[in-house]
C-alpha cells in the first residue's frame, strides 16, 4: 500500500527546513531523546525517505513534529540530516517556529519547543522572523592542532552549540561562492583527520560539522563563515548552533560582552543577529535571530513497488 508523508517546507536565511507534520512512525510516549535513538534504530528508512534523492535534497534538514513531553511545550521535534540524527538545528528551530504559526498553532510572542537536548525559547516576533535561545553553549578545547593531508597544520577550536564543531580561521581558500566545492573538500579532510588523530568532542562525542571562518563581505556584519555539515553539505545559512558555538568561543576569549551584538553572515550573504547572556559555569545562553519563509506544502508518496522508496541511499 503506497504510504503518505504530510510536509511544509521552509527556508531559513536560505537553508531549507522540510517540517513532517504527519504520517511519521509511531515512536511512542518517551523523551524525545528515547524518540530520536528509536528513530534512528528502527525507522530509519522514514528519514532517508524524507530527505534523500529523490524526493529531498544533500541541503535539506528534516524536522519530526511530536507531541512533548513537557506540557509547557507547544511542540516537541526531532531534527535529522542526510546522514545523521542532529541533537539542535538553530535554522531549522527557526523554520519549525514559523511553520507552526503558518498552520495556525502559535501566535506571535514567546513559546517553548522541546528537543533531545533540552527546551529551547523561541519568539516569535512577526509571521517571518524569529528569535531563539539555544541551548548552553560552551568551548570544550582552545587550539586543538591536527596534520591534514595536502593542507598541513591545521588550529582550530572546539565547541559545543547544540552539536560538536571545529573552528578554524582563516580559511584555506576565499569565502566566495565559486570555491565551495574546494572548501567542502578541505573541510572533509579536517573532519577525518580528527577522527584519525582521535580529537573529539566530550564524553568521545565525534567532531562533524566544520566552520571556516573569514571577513564579512556585509559592513554590518562581523564575520562571514562556511558550515560543512556531517552529509557532506554546505550550510546556506549561518548555522544556528555553529554561530552558538562561536558565541562561546568568543565570551571565553573576552572577545565579545553578554548582550554585545554580533552579526555572523553566510557563504550566500545571509546573516543571524546574536548575542548572549551568561550561563552556569562559564557556558553561554546564545540567542539567534533570523528569517523564515514557507515555500511549500504537500505529500510524499512512498509506492511498495518503487525501489527508491526509502530515498536513494549512497
Amino acid at each position: 500500500m503506497t504510504t503518505s508523508i504530510q510536509h511544509i517546507d521552509s527556508h531559513t536565511e536560505g537553508e531549507p527546513t522540510r517540517v513532517v507534520v504527519a504520517g511519521g512512525p509511531e515512536l511512542g510516549t518517551g523523551t524525545l531523546a528515547e524518540r530520536r535513538d528509536l528513530l534512528a534504530a528502527q525507522f530509519d528508512d522514514f528519514r532517508s525517505a524524507v530527505i534523500l534523492e529523490p524526493r529531498g535534497s544533500d541541503a535539506l534538514v528534516g524536522a519530526l513534529l511530536c507531541e512533548p513531553t513537557d506540557p509547557s511545550c507547544a511542540a516537541g521535534v526531532i531534527f535529522f540530516d542526510n546522514k545523521v540524527y542532529l541533537g539542535m538545528c538553530g535554522h531549522g528551530m527557526i523554520g519549525v517556529v514559523v511553520t507552526l504559526a503558518h498552520m495556525g498553532k502559535i501566535q506571535p510572542g514567546r513559546h517553548r519547543i522541546e528537543t533531545p537536548v533540552g527546551i529551547i525559547e523561541a519568539e516569535l516576533i512577526s509571521p517571518n522572523e524569529v528569535q531563539i535561545e539555544n541551548v548552553s553553549s560552551y568551548r570544550c578545547h582552545k587550539a586543538a592542532t591536527v596534520e591534514v593531508p595536502g593542507i598541513g597544520t591545521v588550529s582550530g577550536d572546539i565547541a559545543w552549540g547544540g552539536n560538536w564543531f571545529f573552528l578554524t580561521e582563516p580559511a584555506p581558500y576565499p569565502l566566495e561562492i565559486e570555491r565551495i566545492n574546494d572548501l567542502s573538500t578541505a573541510a572533509d579532510r579536517i573532519k577525518h583527520a580528527l577522527c584519525e588523530a582521535g580529537i573529539t568532542g566530550e564524553d568521545a562525542s565525534e567532531v562533524d560539522h566544520i566552520i571556516f571562518y573569514g571577513p564579512a563581505k556585509s559592513k554590518s556584519a562581523q564575520s562571514r563563515n562556511f558550515v560543512y555539515c556531517p552529509g557532506g553539505a554546505y550550510d546556506r545559512s549561518p548555522c544556528g548552533t555553529a554561530t552558538s558555538a562561536k558565541l562561546a568561543c568568543l565570551a571565553a576569549d573576552k572577545k565579545l560582552k553578554p548582550g554585545e551584538i554580533w552579526v555572523q553572515e553566510s557563504i550566500i550573504g545571509s546573516s543571524f543577529r546574536t548575542s548572549y547572556r551568561g550561563g552556569e559555569n562559564g557556558r553561554v545562553i546564545p540567542s539567534i535571530r533570523g528569517q523564515a519563509f514557507v515555500v511549500g506544502e504537500g505529500s510524499l508518496l512512498r509506492h511498495p513497488k518503487d525501489p527508491y522508496r526509502d530515498g536513494i541511499v549512497h
